[in-house]
């Protein structure tokens, strides 16, 4: 039973939000965590509508070598799934709605100075039909604060050299257009016209960025790519695509940008995501005062 209705929300939730599949995979993959420890308690086919507060949180205390975040990611997807159940009639009461969110500092998220951003991107070698990729790929990447999903599923005509400018479908489809700046129109311009050919040989694609097999290029393959790139550029701080993603914002906000602004080039849909930005720039300009000012150590 705990398994077909997990299967029933999480198709209700693609249906509804047309949430990206690494999201579900997650909602489903925490709430099977939940139903084994259902079964673990209950026995076979156990109700999820008989537990009281009590047994919940006798679930969370299980959870409570994970980290903060994690757990709370953990008990969102059970609160969803019980706010579900009350709005399908399934159960006439939600255990979850006494339960509270562990406490968890403020995370910063990891980025890069400007300066290994330039060593970064000066790590490809664009002689090379796949170093060109490389390069366009993390230009643009840099210059549109672009999701690595967004940047390896973006279509040959999502992109606009014309008005310098892309076209991305983000998280629950929703399309925002990002305006790129010339040194990512120029590495763009010439890996379309020189490397790609060379790398499809007379294949065809509608794919932005493609491998020699034709294909588009993975998430997986590209987060090796910047690890190696990373390595060549003498960073030796942990690097994701991800970290070049807050490199963009954290670098918008530390030249002045507008929050607001900032927000939707990176397509988040609370200004609450985006404000972790700020902080960032507050610990940049703190980081800079220590060394630089005679009385501030």
């Amino acid at each position: 039973m705990i398994h077909k209705l997990i299967d029933e929300f999480c198709n209700q939730l693609w249906l509804e939000e047309g949430l990206a599949d690494n999201t579900l995979s997650a909602y489903r993959a925490d709430l099977e965590q939940f139903a084994h420890w259902l079964e673990a308690y209950q026995g076979p086919n156990p109700d999820p509508f008989g537990l009281s507060r009590d047994n919940l949180n006798g679930y969370v205390q299980s959870l409570e070598a994970l980290k903060p975040a994690s757990l709370n990611r953990k008990l969102s997807a059970i609160k969803r799934f019980y706010v579900w159940a009350l709005r399908e009639k399934l159960t006439d009461s939600d255990p979850t709605a006494q339960l509270h969110s562990a406490k968890q500092g403020l995370r910063l998220p990891k980025t890069l100075t400007e300066e290994q951003v330039n060593d970064l991107l000066n790590a490809p070698d664009p002689s090379v039909p796949e170093g060109a990729r490389d390069l366009a790929m993390l230009e643009l990447l840099y210059a549109c604060g672009l999701r690595v999903s967004e940047l390896v599923n973006l279509p040959l005509r999502a992109v606009d050299l014309q008005a310098d400018s892309i076209l991305v479908t983000g998280k629950g489809n929703k399309e925002r257009l990002i305006p790129m700046g010339e040194p990512a129109r120029l590495a763009i311009t010439y890996y379309l016209a020189q490397a790609r050919p060379q790398i499809l040989s007379g294949q065809l694609s509608e794919s932005m960025f493609v491998t020699r097999r034709g294909g588009a290029m993975t998430r997986q393959s590209f987060w090796k790519l910047i690890k190696q790139y990373a390595l060549r550029a003498g960073i030796n701080s942990p690097i994701s695509p991800h970290v070049l993603r807050h490199a963009f914002a954290t670098h918008l906000v530390n030249h002045g940008a507008d929050l607001r602004v900032v927000q939707l080039l990176l397509g988040h849909a609370d200004i609450g995501t985006t404000q972790i930005y700020t902080h960032v720039a507050k610990e940049h300009l703190r980081s800079i005062l220590q060394s630089s000012h005679p009385r501030a150590r």
